[in-house]
């Protein structure tokens, strides 16, 4: 059973929450605009927002009064205080999440493309050796379809397949309707089972193709290696779960973060392979997206409505284009061109 008594908070409504902010020092000069802000978007959500407007300072031993560093980044440790910086307005906490929201639309949009795209390449490509090489393991990676995983003992491919048999099975679209009462009990050729996939299946099984498959995959986009084009789906799919749960995304860490390619591999991402800040954050991301864009629709808009809403970041001394991992002069580069 839980231990509940290790929390401690007590419940507090919109008023409350916003006497709170206000004694820590956030400036709230319209109590109804913001409580109807906490009502609809609610405390813990708007609190990612104004976490890097609180005052911090260096971590130090309580002993020695040295400075402690983070073993893992070799950087001095922050302590985040519950006090606002000075000037901090609940307005600007606001701004920054409209910012938020607007960048997710625009990354979900780009991520659309890259999804449907790869989709149809690997119909075309797999569903030359038959209508279900999808569901022939001996078309597929044998670490993927016959091997456990380490930690959880699970062979990833059944696994894929029972996923897909449950959306072909709950599906209620009409093409899928069609299909179950033309051709009853038959299983979906792979160029109708791909519109039932989303970016994780997608992923999951590019990661399960042939080594052959996946190098010719990625040579039709112009990626030198084909752990690559794995490492970044997988990249692409975890932003797009951010984007799909309405969570931050401007200044996030990517969990499943992508592998930069080599200096001189990509002529268009080098400047990314030397920066380690534009890799661990949602730069990279941004910048592979409008790199398959180049590729799957050269006259896309992507990159000037990018560059446009990037122009409308909430700029503050705690805030800037270098949290979000984009160099300084990025929208002059030949990638964004």
């Amino acid at each position: 059973m839980p231990n509940r008594s290790i929390y401690t908070k007590p419940y507090k409504d919109v008023s409350a929450q916003i006497a709170l902010l206000q004694g820590r020092g956030l400036e709230i000069t319209d109590t109804a605009a913001a409580t109807a802000c906490l009502e609809r978007i609610g405390y813990y959500r708007l609190s990612g927002y104004w976490y890097p407007f609180r005052e911090s300072r260096h971590a130090v031993n309580p002993v020695t009064g040295i400075p402690l560093v983070n073993p893992a980044t070799g950087r001095q440790q922050l302590v985040v205080d519950d006090d606002f910086r000075s000037g901090t307005t609940f307005q600007t906490v606001m701004d920054l999440y409209v910012f938020d929201k607007r960048l997710r639309l625009l990354f979900l949009d780009a991520i659309e493309r890259v999804e449907v795209a790869l989709r149809v390449d690997i119909a075309l490509l797999i569903g030359q050796r038959g209508a279900w090489a999808h569901r022939d393991p001996a078309q597929l990676h044998g670490n993927f379809t016959s091997k456990a995983d380490p930690v959880t003992g699970h062979i990833e491919y059944p696994r894929w397949l029972e996923r897909l048999d449950r959306s072909f099975g709950k599906s209620k679209d009409e093409f899928i309707k069609h299909f179950k009462t033309k051709y009853r009990g038959a299983d979906l050729p792979i160029w109708i089972a791909i519109e039932l996939w989303d970016f994780g299946m997608l992923s999951v099984f590019l990661k399960g193709m042939k080594h052959a498959d996946q190098t010719a995959l990625a040579l039709k986009y112009g990626i030198p290696r084909p752990e690559l084009l794995a490492s970044w789906t997988r990249n692409i799919n975890n932003v797009r779960n951010i984007c799909a749960h309405h969570s931050r995304l401007w200044n996030r860490s990517p969990a499943d973060q992508a592998s930069p390619s080599q200096v001189g591999e990509i002529a268009y991402l080098d400047h990314v392979s030397l920066d380690l800040t534009a890799q661990s954050r949602i730069y990279q991301t941004a910048a592979i997206l409008q790199f398959f864009l180049r590729k799957i629709h050269p006259g896309s808009s992507w990159s000037d409505r990018l560059k446009q809403h990037m122009k409308t970041l909430p700029l503050t001394d705690c805030t800037g284009f270098a949290q979000a991992g984009f160099p300084e002069n990025w929208d002059t580069l030949p990638l964004w061109s």
